[in-house]
């Protein structure tokens, strides 16, 4: 991690508010939710799927060869994993553990390998159909909302269609009838063979890799990578076998020729937004692996 970046006190208290008020817009209509034990079909899952909390989200870091001046950055030392220098406070290198390490490695192959990949979009969203494949009407995972064309009629189309999922953490939640159907047996040792930038979940999950190497990445790449997985997860759900209208949530009816060409223009818009997100990551992993814990 060498070169370091010394910000005036000015300067990266100017960033910490931006990236608090650019937060809050979600975390404090989720909070807001929780208080009241509302569900959100749609939001909630940024929260409850991805392990990260609202109070860490709004949480701005500058990420590392980083220090920053002035004496309102002594709070900083009240986080675990800075310390403090000549010139401000940084984070410790030391902190960049062999666990840290390891983590960087293993998202640096992963998502090195699903950059070289062309992208696919031909599995029109129907992973969360597979969720509910021949699923009792209140056992699916958001039964407080109906199913668009019922039951059997979400059955059906399941039946109708090539299954092409080769995301594991998406497939594990297939219902047990559904998994034959899937051209693909994607499992947690096939992962970095399988994953490429057309998947949703894919290109969602550039979230969960940047918050996992926290505080090693800068606050503005966790809330770009957060910010456009709330635009997929729209996608997701709106292409999803539930009736999300009453939510605001108008469907992408992918049982359609028409809807399966709108929700593949979608996909394929997210690509060319992730690619950058990707790469930004890919070349943050290489500084933490070169430099070492």
């Amino acid at each position: 991690m060498s070169g370091v970046e010394i910000l005036a006190e000015p300067d990266w208290l100017a960033r910490e508010a931006a990236h608090v008020e650019r937060m809050r817009r979600w975390t404090v209509p989720h909070q807001e939710r929780r208080a009241r034990a509302e569900k959100h079909p749609v939001l909630d899952f940024l929260f409850t799927y991805y392990s990260y909390r609202p109070s860490y989200l709004e949480r701005w870091q500058p990420g590392p060869g980083v220090v920053l001046a002035g004496p309102a950055a002594r709070r900083f030392l009240d986080r675990k994993g800075y310390v403090a220098t000549a010139g401000g406070v940084e984070l410790d290198p030391a902190g960049f553990t062999e666990g840290k390490a390891r983590t960087a490695e293993f998202v640096l192959g992963l998502l090195t390998a699903t950059a070289s990949r062309a992208p696919r979009l031909s599995c029109f969203g129907l992973h969360e159909w597979a969720m509910v494949y021949r699923e009792p009407a209140d056992s699916v995972r958001h039964d407080q909302v109906p199913l668009r064309l019922g039951s059997a009629g979400t059955d059906a189309v399941v039946e109708s269609l090539d299954i092409r999922c080769g995301h594991f953490d998406a497939f594990r939640f297939f219902t047990a009838d559904a998994r034959p159907r899937n051209e693909l047996t994607p499992s947690r040792e096939t992962q970095v063979a399988l994953e490429q930038p057309g998947c949703l979940h894919a290109n969602m999950d550039l979230f969960k890799w940047a918050y996992k190497l926290g505080p090693f990445v800068p606050a503005e790449l966790v809330a770009d990578c957060f910010e456009l997985a709330v635009e997929i997860r729209t996608l997701d759900m709106r292409a999803s076998p539930y009736d999300l209208a009453g939510l605001g949530y108008p469907p992408v009816r992918i049982e359609t020729a028409p809807g399966r060409a709108e929700y593949a223009r979608a996909q394929g818009e997210f690509v060319r937004r992730a690619d950058p997100l990707r790469h930004r990551l890919i070349a943050h992993c290489h500084r933490l692996v070169s430099a070492g814990p």
